[in-house]
Protein backbone atom coordinates (compact mmCIF):
# COMPACT_ATOMS: atom_id res chain seq x y z
CA UNK A 1 0.00 0.00 0.00
CA UNK A 2 0.95 3.82 -0.72
CA UNK A 3 1.28 5.61 2.51
CA UNK A 4 0.38 9.04 0.58
CA UNK A 5 -2.72 7.44 -1.16
CA UNK A 6 -5.96 8.95 0.75
CA UNK A 7 -8.53 7.46 -1.17
CA UNK A 8 -11.65 7.05 1.05
CA UNK A 9 -11.36 3.72 0.84
CA UNK A 10 -7.52 3.59 1.95
CA UNK A 11 -8.54 5.70 4.87
CA UNK A 12 -11.30 3.56 6.26
CA UNK A 13 -8.86 0.22 5.86
CA UNK A 14 -6.08 2.37 7.59
CA UNK A 15 -8.59 3.05 10.57
CA UNK A 16 -9.43 -0.20 10.73
CA UNK A 17 -6.13 -2.10 10.15
CA UNK A 18 -5.46 -3.04 14.03
CA UNK A 19 -9.06 -4.59 14.33
CA UNK A 20 -8.58 -6.71 10.77
CA UNK A 21 -5.11 -7.47 11.79
CA UNK A 22 -6.57 -9.03 15.43
CA UNK A 23 -9.12 -10.47 13.80
CA UNK A 24 -6.74 -12.53 11.14
CA UNK A 25 -4.19 -12.97 14.15
CA UNK A 26 -6.68 -14.85 16.58
CA UNK A 27 -7.78 -17.15 13.76
CA UNK A 28 -4.56 -17.91 12.09
CA UNK A 29 -2.25 -17.71 15.00
CA UNK A 30 0.75 -16.14 12.57
CA UNK A 31 1.36 -12.67 12.27
CA UNK A 32 3.02 -13.35 9.08
CA UNK A 33 -0.28 -15.25 7.79
CA UNK A 34 -2.76 -11.97 9.08
CA UNK A 35 -0.32 -9.85 7.03
CA UNK A 36 -0.99 -11.74 3.99
CA UNK A 37 -5.13 -11.61 4.86
CA UNK A 38 -4.77 -8.07 5.31
CA UNK A 39 -3.19 -7.99 2.04
CA UNK A 40 -5.75 -9.97 0.17
CA UNK A 41 -8.52 -8.27 1.97
CA UNK A 42 -7.25 -4.85 1.12
CA UNK A 43 -7.13 -6.07 -2.58
CA UNK A 44 -10.63 -6.90 -2.58
CA UNK A 45 -12.04 -3.84 -0.51
CA UNK A 46 -10.17 -1.13 -2.69
CA UNK A 47 -12.94 -2.75 -5.33
CA UNK A 48 -15.96 -2.06 -3.43
CA UNK A 49 -18.38 1.06 -4.16
CA UNK A 50 -18.24 1.91 -0.45
CA UNK A 51 -21.93 3.77 -1.19
CA UNK A 52 -23.23 0.47 -1.35
CA UNK A 53 -21.90 -0.60 2.08
CA UNK A 54 -23.92 0.15 4.71
CA UNK A 55 -21.46 -0.75 7.85
CA UNK A 56 -18.24 -0.77 6.82
CA UNK A 57 -15.92 -1.99 10.24
CA UNK A 58 -18.35 -5.25 9.75
CA UNK A 59 -17.87 -5.42 5.72
CA UNK A 60 -13.71 -5.58 6.53
CA UNK A 61 -14.23 -7.70 9.42
CA UNK A 62 -16.32 -10.26 6.59
CA UNK A 63 -13.43 -10.33 4.03
CA UNK A 64 -10.94 -10.38 6.06
CA UNK A 65 -12.74 -13.56 8.11
CA UNK A 66 -13.32 -15.33 4.47
CA UNK A 67 -9.40 -14.51 3.49
CA UNK A 68 -8.18 -15.76 6.64
CA UNK A 69 -10.56 -19.12 6.38
CA UNK A 70 -9.25 -20.07 3.13
CA UNK A 71 -5.62 -19.31 4.50
CA UNK A 72 -6.60 -22.11 7.06
CA UNK A 73 -7.09 -24.39 4.35
CA UNK A 74 -4.27 -23.99 2.39
CA UNK A 75 -2.09 -24.14 6.19
CA UNK A 76 -4.16 -27.66 6.91
CA UNK A 77 -1.33 -29.53 5.34
CA UNK A 78 1.68 -27.68 7.05
CA UNK A 79 0.30 -27.41 10.52
CA UNK A 80 -0.49 -31.50 9.90
CA UNK A 81 3.59 -31.94 8.99
CA UNK A 82 4.55 -29.91 12.02
CA UNK A 83 6.82 -31.29 14.38
CA UNK A 84 5.54 -31.34 17.31
CA UNK A 85 3.27 -29.33 19.59
CA UNK A 86 1.95 -26.17 17.26
CA UNK A 87 1.74 -22.75 19.10
CA UNK A 88 0.87 -19.08 18.08
CA UNK A 89 3.70 -16.78 17.20
CA UNK A 90 3.99 -14.90 19.69
CA UNK A 91 3.72 -11.14 19.68
CA UNK A 92 5.40 -8.34 21.66
CA UNK A 93 2.07 -6.23 22.77
CA UNK A 94 1.86 -2.41 24.77
CA UNK A 95 1.48 -2.80 28.24
CA UNK A 96 -2.36 -1.32 28.23
CA UNK A 97 -3.23 -4.17 26.54
CA UNK A 98 -3.51 -6.03 29.60
CA UNK A 99 -5.67 -3.69 30.96
CA UNK A 100 -8.07 -4.87 29.04
CA UNK A 101 -8.57 -8.15 30.75
CA UNK A 102 -11.17 -9.68 28.24
CA UNK A 103 -8.70 -8.99 24.78
CA UNK A 104 -5.87 -9.87 27.00
CA UNK A 105 -7.59 -13.23 27.98
CA UNK A 106 -8.32 -14.11 24.21
CA UNK A 107 -4.68 -12.98 22.94
CA UNK A 108 -2.77 -15.25 25.16
CA UNK A 109 -0.88 -18.06 23.90
CA UNK A 110 -2.82 -20.65 26.44
CA UNK A 111 -6.25 -19.84 24.93
CA UNK A 112 -5.57 -19.39 20.97
CA UNK A 113 -3.53 -22.91 21.97
CA UNK A 114 -6.91 -24.49 22.92
CA UNK A 115 -8.28 -22.87 20.02
CA UNK A 116 -6.46 -24.93 17.59
CA UNK A 117 -8.49 -27.98 18.57
CA UNK A 118 -11.57 -26.17 16.75
CA UNK A 119 -12.50 -26.83 12.64
CA UNK A 120 -11.67 -23.46 11.03
CA UNK A 121 -15.57 -22.21 10.82
CA UNK A 122 -15.15 -22.86 14.86
CA UNK A 123 -12.86 -20.91 15.26
CA UNK A 124 -13.85 -17.92 13.20
CA UNK A 125 -17.18 -18.18 14.68
CA UNK A 126 -15.79 -18.22 18.43
CA UNK A 127 -13.28 -15.00 17.65
CA UNK A 128 -15.72 -13.16 16.09
CA UNK A 129 -18.62 -13.74 18.87
CA UNK A 130 -16.69 -13.92 21.98
CA UNK A 131 -13.67 -11.93 21.22
CA UNK A 132 -15.34 -9.17 19.26
CA UNK A 133 -18.96 -9.29 20.12
CA UNK A 134 -20.34 -9.00 16.63
CA UNK A 135 -23.92 -10.21 15.74
CA UNK A 136 -25.22 -13.50 14.28
CA UNK A 137 -26.25 -11.90 11.42
CA UNK A 138 -22.95 -10.56 10.75
CA UNK A 139 -21.28 -13.52 12.15
CA UNK A 140 -23.30 -15.36 9.01
CA UNK A 141 -22.73 -12.87 6.30
CA UNK A 142 -18.78 -13.71 6.82
CA UNK A 143 -18.64 -17.53 6.81
CA UNK A 144 -21.73 -18.36 4.68
CA UNK A 145 -24.05 -19.94 6.37
CA UNK A 146 -27.08 -19.00 8.16
CA UNK A 147 -27.86 -17.14 11.49
CA UNK A 148 -29.09 -19.91 12.87
CA UNK A 149 -26.08 -22.28 11.91
CA UNK A 150 -24.08 -19.58 13.06
CA UNK A 151 -25.72 -19.59 16.50
CA UNK A 152 -24.89 -23.32 16.61
CA UNK A 153 -21.30 -23.70 15.94
CA UNK A 154 -21.08 -20.51 18.63
CA UNK A 155 -22.56 -22.89 21.31
CA UNK A 156 -20.42 -25.63 20.05
CA UNK A 157 -17.06 -23.62 19.99
CA UNK A 158 -18.05 -22.05 23.11
CA UNK A 159 -18.80 -25.51 25.18
CA UNK A 160 -15.53 -26.82 23.87
CA UNK A 161 -13.29 -23.97 24.78
CA UNK A 162 -15.08 -23.44 28.18
CA UNK A 163 -14.43 -26.81 29.47
CA UNK A 164 -10.62 -26.47 28.79
CA UNK A 165 -9.81 -22.55 29.86
CA UNK A 166 -10.00 -21.21 33.60
CA UNK A 167 -13.22 -20.39 34.73
CA UNK A 168 -12.44 -16.61 35.32
CA UNK A 169 -10.08 -14.85 33.76
CA UNK A 170 -6.80 -13.50 35.98
CA UNK A 171 -5.87 -9.80 36.89
CA UNK A 172 -2.96 -8.51 35.65
CA UNK A 173 -2.05 -8.18 39.45
CA UNK A 174 -2.09 -12.00 39.74
CA UNK A 175 -0.66 -12.76 36.85
CA UNK A 176 2.81 -10.53 37.51
CA UNK A 177 2.51 -12.13 40.86
CA UNK A 178 2.75 -15.30 39.91
CA UNK A 179 5.52 -14.81 36.70
CA UNK A 180 7.99 -12.78 39.35
CA UNK A 181 7.95 -16.12 41.55
CA UNK A 182 8.25 -17.85 38.98
CA UNK A 183 11.68 -15.81 37.45
CA UNK A 184 13.25 -15.36 40.42
CA UNK A 185 12.57 -18.98 41.70
CA UNK A 186 14.45 -19.97 37.95
CA UNK A 187 16.99 -17.68 37.96
CA UNK A 188 18.01 -18.58 41.47
CA UNK A 189 17.71 -22.37 40.84
CA UNK A 190 15.03 -22.23 43.61
CA UNK A 191 13.47 -25.81 43.40
CA UNK A 192 11.34 -25.50 46.04
CA UNK A 193 10.32 -22.07 45.00
CA UNK A 194 9.33 -23.66 41.13
CA UNK A 195 7.48 -26.41 43.37
CA UNK A 196 5.70 -23.99 45.33
CA UNK A 197 4.25 -21.83 42.11
CA UNK A 198 3.87 -24.49 40.07
CA UNK A 199 0.57 -26.34 40.19
CA UNK A 200 0.70 -30.11 40.52
CA UNK A 201 -0.17 -30.65 36.97
CA UNK A 202 1.32 -28.40 34.88
CA UNK A 203 1.32 -28.27 31.55
CA UNK A 204 4.32 -27.90 29.71
CA UNK A 205 4.11 -26.82 26.17
CA UNK A 206 6.93 -26.48 23.34
CA UNK A 207 7.31 -25.33 19.94
CA UNK A 208 10.55 -25.53 18.30
CA UNK A 209 9.29 -26.13 14.98
CA UNK A 210 12.00 -29.15 14.55
CA UNK A 211 14.56 -25.84 13.75
CA UNK A 212 15.28 -26.39 17.83
CA UNK A 213 14.94 -28.89 20.41
CA UNK A 214 11.21 -29.29 22.29
CA UNK A 215 9.19 -31.47 23.65
CA UNK A 216 7.47 -33.68 21.18
CA UNK A 217 4.44 -33.97 23.18
CA UNK A 218 2.92 -31.53 26.38
CA UNK A 219 5.00 -32.74 29.53
CA UNK A 220 2.46 -33.21 32.45
CA UNK A 221 3.14 -32.97 36.15
CA UNK A 222 5.27 -30.62 38.28
CA UNK A 223 8.16 -33.24 38.90
CA UNK A 224 8.64 -34.13 34.96
CA UNK A 225 8.21 -30.08 33.84
CA UNK A 226 11.02 -29.36 36.45
CA UNK A 227 13.17 -32.44 35.09
CA UNK A 228 12.51 -31.74 31.58
CA UNK A 229 13.53 -27.88 32.38
CA UNK A 230 16.59 -28.84 34.19
CA UNK A 231 17.84 -31.07 31.22
CA UNK A 232 17.13 -28.74 28.84
CA UNK A 233 19.30 -26.07 30.44
CA UNK A 234 22.12 -28.78 31.22
CA UNK A 235 21.95 -29.85 27.00
CA UNK A 236 21.66 -26.26 26.17
CA UNK A 237 25.40 -25.02 28.02
CA UNK A 238 25.94 -21.94 27.62
CA UNK A 239 24.28 -19.22 30.41
CA UNK A 240 20.25 -18.47 30.76
CA UNK A 241 18.70 -14.73 31.43
CA UNK A 242 15.04 -14.03 31.73
CA UNK A 243 13.70 -10.53 30.75
CA UNK A 244 9.81 -10.00 31.93
CA UNK A 245 7.55 -8.21 28.87
CA UNK A 246 4.26 -8.65 27.74
CA UNK A 247 3.21 -11.14 25.61
CA UNK A 248 -0.09 -11.45 23.58
CA UNK A 249 -1.54 -8.87 26.32
CA UNK A 250 -0.32 -11.11 29.02
CA UNK A 251 2.77 -11.48 31.66
CA UNK A 252 5.83 -12.87 30.01
CA UNK A 253 9.17 -14.10 29.76
CA UNK A 254 12.17 -13.70 26.89
CA UNK A 255 14.70 -16.25 27.23
CA UNK A 256 17.95 -15.79 25.89
CA UNK A 257 21.01 -18.10 26.05
CA UNK A 258 24.44 -16.37 25.86
CA UNK A 259 22.65 -12.62 24.81
CA UNK A 260 21.17 -14.34 22.02
CA UNK A 261 16.93 -15.01 22.20
CA UNK A 262 16.63 -18.42 22.65
CA UNK A 263 12.34 -18.19 23.17
CA UNK A 264 9.34 -16.93 24.71
CA UNK A 265 7.56 -18.06 27.49
CA UNK A 266 4.11 -17.76 28.46
CA UNK A 267 2.25 -18.89 31.36
CA UNK A 268 -1.58 -20.02 32.14
CA UNK A 269 -2.64 -19.11 35.85
CA UNK A 270 -5.00 -20.02 37.99
CA UNK A 271 -5.64 -18.95 41.88
CA UNK A 272 -2.05 -18.08 42.04
CA UNK A 273 -0.45 -20.94 40.70
CA UNK A 274 0.97 -21.43 37.12
CA UNK A 275 -1.35 -24.38 35.41
CA UNK A 276 0.19 -23.56 31.70
CA UNK A 277 3.63 -22.76 30.72
CA UNK A 278 4.47 -22.42 26.99
CA UNK A 279 7.80 -22.11 25.41
CA UNK A 280 8.05 -20.89 21.93
CA UNK A 281 11.23 -21.69 20.71
CA UNK A 282 11.10 -21.81 16.53
CA UNK A 283 13.10 -18.73 15.45
CA UNK A 284 10.57 -18.60 12.57
CA UNK A 285 8.26 -17.24 15.13
CA UNK A 286 9.95 -15.34 17.49
CA UNK A 287 10.19 -11.85 14.75
CA UNK A 288 7.53 -10.10 16.88
CA UNK A 289 9.04 -10.05 20.72
CA UNK A 290 10.96 -7.42 19.99
CA UNK A 291 8.99 -4.50 18.89
CA UNK A 292 5.35 -4.17 19.70
CA UNK A 293 2.13 -5.19 17.41
CA UNK A 294 -0.48 -3.02 17.90
CA UNK A 295 -3.69 -5.05 18.69
CA UNK A 296 -7.23 -3.86 19.36
CA UNK A 297 -11.08 -5.73 19.27
CA UNK A 298 -12.61 -2.17 18.73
Amino acid sequence: MNDHVTDPATEVFLAHRDLLFTVAYEMLGSAADAEDVLQEAWLRWVKIDLAQVRDQRAYLVRITTRQALNRIRTLKRRREAYVGPWLPEPLLTAPDVAEDVELAENLSLALMFILEALSPTERAVFVLREVFDFGYDDIAAAIGKSPAAARQIAYRARRHVDARRPCAPVSPEEGWAALNSFQRALVTGDLQGLLNVLAPDVVFVSDGGGLKQAALRPVVGAGKVLSYMAGSVAKAGGTFTSETTTVNGNPGLILRLDGVIDGVLALRVENARVTGLYYVRNPEKLTRVESETPVTSR
